[in-house]
């Protein structure tokens, strides 16, 4: 007789609880996320750590976006979130604003842009 097969979870749920160890969505530091945040590795993996925070450093060793770190990973922000939490108040990534604050209001470059209009219209 075989013994009786457990049902899989089709949704993931359970896995997502796994990886989170049952935390539900980030707390303190990870709290100002969003998916235009820019994620940059500090360090890099250190044997027995957890296989997403392992691809996480890995994968960020240039900055990526929050969005295109998900994207990669095949996670939902809210389960990202979690995971990125860990490594930042474990100081092994930055989290950085894709604008910094005191650019953000002040628009685009006008001589910049003017440059490049000339530019375009001597094609």
């Amino acid at each position: 007789m075989s013994a009786p097969r457990r049902p899989t979870d089709p949704s993931g749920l359970e896995r997502y609880y796994v990886l989170t160890k049952g935390r539900s969505g980030p707390g303190g530091s990870a709290s100002s996320l969003d998916v235009a945040t820019l994620i940059a590795s500090r360090a890099a993996p250190v044997p027995g750590m957890q296989h997403e925070h392992e691809e996480i450093l890995r994968r960020c060793r240039d900055p990526l976006s929050v969005a295109e770190l998900g994207a990669h990973l095949g996670l939902p922000f809210n389960i990202l979130a979690v995971l990125l939490t860990d490594l930042l108040e474990a100081g092994r990534i930055e989290a950085r604003d894709p604008i910094p604050v005191h650019d953000a209001g002040r628009g685009p470059d006008l001589a910049l842009l003017e440059e490049v209009l000339s530019g375009l219209q001597r094609l």
